[in-house]
């Protein structure tokens, strides 16, 4: 079983910046898929980016390519999610979740742990 603990997240304007971060535990982090995921209000679940286990293969929402990064440190069990040209858009409660096989795509459906989110405001 993998925890997982998201932070970073916080109230920031419209062009700012942002890094969250996600922690886990349990000896297998390393060899899971890292996905990050949004909700804002009134609106479904869904995909931002994903990172497969060595870090050298990356995937991302279209509304997000070219503003955010994933990034891992498996040696500190951390995945970051680098936020850059946030917009109010953006605004939503962001969670990491793990899945064990890159095919299974950018489906929350398919990944089988998940954190308790944090929550980032952007102000326009």
């Amino acid at each position: 079983q993998v925890q997982l603990v998201e932070s970073g997240g916080g109230l920031v304007q419209a062009g700012d910046s942002l890094r969250l971060s996600c922690a886990a535990s349990g000896r297998t982090f390393s060899s899971y898929i890292v996905g990050w995921f949004r909700q804002a209000p009134g609106k479904e679940r869904e995909f931002v980016a994903r990172i497969n286990w060595s870090g050298g293969n990356t995937d991302y929402a279209d509304s997000v390519k070219g503003r955010f990064t994933i990034s891992r440190d498996n040696a500190k069990n951390t995945v970051h999610l680098q936020m850059n040209s946030l917009k109010s858009e953006d605004t939503a409660v962001y969670y990491c979740a793990v899945a064990e096989l890159w095919s299974g795509g950018s489906r929350s459906t398919h990944y089988k742990y998940w954190g308790q989110g944090t929550q980032v405001t952007v102000s326009s």
